[in-house]
C-alpha cells in the first residue's frame, strides 16, 4: 500500500540520513520514478523533506521529525530488533511487514535507547544461512500470493481451497477448515481439518490457495501447541515400526530416548540397569541408533538385530586389529 510505503520512506530518512532516490528504490523494491512521486506527495503533505543535488546529494529530512516510544527496557528493545532477523515471518509471507514494523519501532525509541539496542543487536546472529559444517540452512520458498490467502483464511475463520502436491502424488484440490500455522526449523505447516480428520499440510507444497466465503468449521479457541504435539506423536508412532528390547546404562537413557520414536515400556533390573522397549522407524533406524549407543545399550530382542550388530562389531574389530598400513 502507498501509505505504508510513505511511512517507510520517512523512517528510512530519519534513521539513515541523506539517501539517493536509487538507494530508496532498492530498499523499498520500487522504481526510482515511484520514489520521486512519493517524495512530492510527502512534501505536499507537509513532511519536511528536501532534495540536495550534486555528487553527494539525495533526499533528507529536517531534524526533529519523530515521535517517542517510552516504557521499553533495553532488553525489550533488543528483543524486537532480534525478532526482525527471524525467518518464520518469511514462511508466512510477513517478511516485509516485519521489517517495516521493526523500522517503525526503532525510529520511535528514545535516542539513547535506540543507539544502545541497535549496537547490541549487531552482536547477535540468529539462524545463519549455514551451520558449523557449512551445510546450507535455507528456508523454504512459498509464494506470497499463496501465503496471503492461507493467512487470511486462518485469521478470518473461513474455509480454504488448496491445490496441494503430496509426496509422490499428483496435485489435487482440497477444501479444508484451517486451524493455525506452525513453523519448525524453517519449514512452514498449515494445521487444518478435512472432514472429520486432522490434517497437516507443508506450505511449500501448496501450489495455489483460495479463501472461500464459507465460515470454517472449527472451535472458537485452539491450543496450537497441543495440536502440534498430537500430530507429532501420530506421525512418529504411525505405520510399521520396529520395537527393540534393550538393556541400557542409566546414563545413556536420555540420549537413547531422544534417538528413538517412542519408549513403550521401561524398568530397572537387579543390576541397576534399565530394561526398555523402544520403538524405531524401521530396521535401519534401529541398527544405526543402537550401534551409536554401544556398548552402553545392549539389544536383547529381536535376535536378528543382535546378529546384525554382532557382525558389524566383528568387521570393525578385524579392520582395526590389523597393523596400520603406510602409503
Amino acid at each position: 500500500m502507498r501509505a505504508d510505503r510513505l511511512v517507510s520512506l520517512v523512517l528510512l530518512l530519519r534513521q539513515r540520513g541523506r539517501m539517493t532516490a536509487e538507494a530508496l528504490a532498492r530498499e523499498l523494491e520500487v522504481s526510482t520514478r515511484t520514489v520521486l512521486r512519493d517524495m512530492e506527495a510527502l512534501s505536499a503533505a507537509g513532511v519536511p523533506v528536501y532534495a540536495e543535488r550534486g555528487r553527494h546529494g539525495g533526499f533528507a529530512l529536517l531534524p526533529g521529525f519523530r515521535t517517542a516510544l517510552t516504557g521499553l527496557t533495553h532488553d525489550e528493545a533488543l528483543a524486537l530488533l532480534v525478532a526482525g532477523s527471524r525467518r518464520g515471518a518469511q514462511l508466512f509471507g510477513l517478511g516485509s511487514a516485519l521489517a517495516s514494523a521493526v523500522l517503525k519501532v526503532v525510529d520511535a525509541l528514545p535516542e539513547g535507547l535506540r543507539e544502545t539496542a541497535a549496537g547490541a543487536a549487531q552482536r547477535l546472529l540468529v539462524d545463519p544461512e549455514t551451520d558449523l559444517l557449512a551445510r546450507p540452512v535455507a528456508p523454504e520458498e512459498v509464494p506470497d500470493a499463496v501465503t496471503a490467502q492461507v493467512r487470511r483464511a486462518v485469521f478470518g475463520g473461513h474455509r480454504l481451497r488448496i491445490h496441494y502436491a503430496a509426496v509422490n502424488q499428483p496435485p489435487k484440490w482440497r477444501t479444508v477448515d484451517p486451524i493455525g500455522l506452525v513453523t519448525v526449523k524453517d519449514q512452514g505447516y498449515l494445521l487444518a481439518r478435512r472432514g472429520a480428520e486432522d490434517r497437516t499440510y507443508r506450505l511449500s507444497r501448496l501450489l495455489a490457495a483460495e479463501q472461500l466465503d464459507e465460515p470454517a468449521r472449527r472451535s472458537d479457541t485452539v491450543d496450537l501447541g497441543r495440536a502440534w504435539r498430537e500430530r507429532e506423536v501420530r506421525f512418529r508412532t504411525g505405520g510399521d515400526t520396529t520395537e527393540v528390547l534393550v538393556r541400557v546404562d542409566p546414563a545413556r537413557r536420555v540420549r537413547l530416548a531422544a534417538t528413538a520414536l517412542a519408549v513403550r515400556d521401561e524398568g530397572a533390573d537387579a543390576e541397576g540397569r534399565l530394561r526398555m522397549t523402544v520403538a524405531f522407524q524401521d530396521a535401519r533406524h534401529a541398527e544405526w541408533a543402537l550401534w551409536e549407543h554401544a556398548p552402553g545399550a545392549e539389544v536383547l530382542e529381536p535376535e536378528w538385530l543382535r546378529e546384525r550388530l554382532g557382525e558389524r562389531a566383528r568387521r570393525v574389530a578385524v579392520l582395526y586389529g590389523q597393523p596400520g598400513k603406510s602409503g
